[in-house]
């Protein structure tokens, strides 16, 4: 199979991914650009941070449609993880390869087994904005998207379910607010990084990403929540298990 048809495949599901759980479509698109494309880590993460936003975009006006989106909230909560995003984002063009891709791989199992956890799916919220606690949560996303190139959506879901009381439509259409606005600032850093970009697979991944988003907002009104999540789950966790086992060889 050649490497175009590989990346249309893959943004399909990233895309899918997106759509549906709103989050995790980067933490397979980054062991999706190593392992099936052969970007470097570093090029990866910083592909995966453009692909993301575009279909993190894509996802949002469907479910921003759907009046599924807390924008007030949304807002303060993704403007805490902007500075850190940003910093995060530096930091991780001087590290070493093995080291960003050891992180990355922990953090996938860790959300894998959270995923894995039976489903919390919240009360219904007002949706006002609780400062400090928002502010810590989105903070800790911003790093991490600054960092490992994952817009953190796999962990705002939850986080805006547990910190802000939203009911789960809710949380997954504003999550994609958080993860567009973060992966934005993290790019913004990496701009004048020498990191060598392929965007003859960069754009047909991105265009099938943004087509497998549209699919996914569908899938999310007949599939069940949590069924989902859990064979997302058991997907990240065996990628997860690859890229460890691979970084300590």
């Amino acid at each position: 199979m050649t490497a175009l048809n590989l990346a249309l495949i893959a943004g399909a599901v990233v895309g899918l991914t997106l759509g549906a759980l709103g989050g995790g479509g980067s933490v397979l698109a980054v062991p999706a650009l190593i392992y099936l494309l052969g970007f470097t880590p570093a090029a990866a993460t910083t592909a995966s941070l453009i692909i993301v936003t575009a279909t993190s975009l894509t996802a949002l006006y469907a479910h921003a449609r759907a009046g599924h989106v807390r924008w007030k909230a949304g807002a303060a909560f993704a403007a805490a993880g902007i500075l850190p995003a940003a910093a995060a984002g530096t930091a991780a063009t001087h590290m070493p390869q093995a080291v960003l891709t050891l992180a990355f791989a922990a953090t996938a199992i860790l959300a894998a087994v959270h995923m894995l956890r039976p489903a919390d799916t919240g009360r219904p919220g007002s949706g006002d904005v609780r400062p400090g606690k928002a502010a810590g949560a989105g903070a800790g996303l911003g790093t991490l998207t600054g960092l490992l190139g994952v817009g953190g959506g796999f962990l705002a879901v939850p986080a805006l379910i547990t910190v802000l009381a939203f009911e789960m439509e809710a949380a997954v259409g504003t999550s994609l607010l958080v993860i567009t606005v973060n992966s934005l600032a993290s790019l913004a850093t990496r701009s004048g990084a020498a990191v060598s970009l392929d965007w003859a697979l960069i754009g047909p991944f991105i265009a099938t990403a943004i087509l497998g988003a549209w699919d996914g907002k569908r899938m999310a009104a007949k599939v069940s929540g949590p069924r989902l999540q859990r064979i997302f789950a058991v997907v990240l966790l065996a990628v997860a298990v690859f890229m460890l086992a691979d970084a300590v060889t």
